[in-house]
């Protein structure tokens, strides 16, 4: 069961010596940020290590929990799509569709992996003291706190956006059609059942003929079908061999490869190196 909040955002600070919630999902979008304390995030079957200054954008899809090793003080976010609408009803009808589209495309189509969702150095310093000061006016409780804490809320989302924007899929961006981003959203749901993925049932789903859906994929993604599928499970194999502990035969196993040298021979094909030698390699550079 999913969890859900009852109005458009609300803001936690909660500081935890043992971990919270075992895995679970959101009908909403929320930002996590370590304002100190380490540990590990989780989040679909990947983790992560955590420590202050750390912030994670947990979407509607994902299945995540949070283990606290040492005393751990977080600040959650929530918020959802009908936040982001109020956020600009007072600016002109096409300029508030525009806005509103491009923030939910944006955080719609993060990347759900795990990691903190700061990737420029710049945007981690300016974070840092506007949490601090959403934490001043949510104990302070003072006069015109709430518009203060929603106005600093909305600038978050914007740089977590802007974070987002810079590393959406090559596949991915603003011209892309609707029903080319559902057919995505579609293989990234079914990506670990094989037979749902197959061409003929996409199609089938989305009531179009097989031939239309190839020349429409390609042409709205730069690769054909059966190309993205391959990279998309290569790129959350390499996601489970930075991020976690599985074993190869494990990993081909949950991927649905045929056996450990089924995906031996084809991440070495596409990457170049077998996945113990891109494992050890990154282990290495780190």
């Amino acid at each position: 069961m999913k969890e859900n909040i009852y109005q458009p955002f609300e803001i936690l600070f909660k500081e935890l010596d043992h971990s919270p919630k075992d895995g679970h999902s959101h009908n909403f979008f929320e930002l996590v940020y370590i304002i100190f304390g380490t540990g590990k995030q989780c989040i679909n079957k990947s983790t992560f290590n955590y420590h202050a200054g750390h912030m994670f954008l947990i979407t509607p899809e994902d299945c995540h929990s949070f283990h606290v090793l040492t005393t751990t003080k977080f600040c959650f976010i929530r918020f959802n799509e009908d936040y982001i609408k109020s956020s600009y009803a007072n600016t002109d009808r096409a300029s508030r569709t525009e806005r509103v589209q491009k923030l939910a495309f944006i955080l719609q189509n993060a990347n759900h992996q795990p990691g903190c969702i700061l990737r420029q150095p710049g945007d981690k310093a300016l974070v840092k003291p506007m949490v601090e000061s959403i934490l001043r006016e949510y104990v302070n409780r003072d006069l015109y706190n709430r518009e203060l804490i929603e106005q600093l809320v909305n600038t978050l989302i914007i740089v977590v956006a802007r974070n987002i924007a810079k590393i959406l899929p090559e596949q991915v961006n603003q011209g892309t059609e609707e029903r080319a981003v559902n057919i995505l959203h579609y293989i990234h749901q079914h990506i670990f059942e094989p037979e749902k993925i197959r061409t003929e049932l996409i199609s089938k789903h989305f009531g179009v003929s097989e031939h239309y859906l190839g020349k429409y994929f390609k042409k709205q993604t730069g690769e054909t079908l059966q190309q993205y599928v391959i990279n998309y499970k290569l790129k959350m194999v390499e996601n489970r061999l930075l991020h976690s502990e599985m074993r190869i035969g494990e990993i081909a196993a949950e991927m649905s490869f045929t056996d450990e040298s089924h995906l031996n021979k084809l991440f070495k094909k596409y990457r170049g190196v077998s996945p113990t030698e891109f494992r050890k390699n990154q282990l290495v550079l780190e």
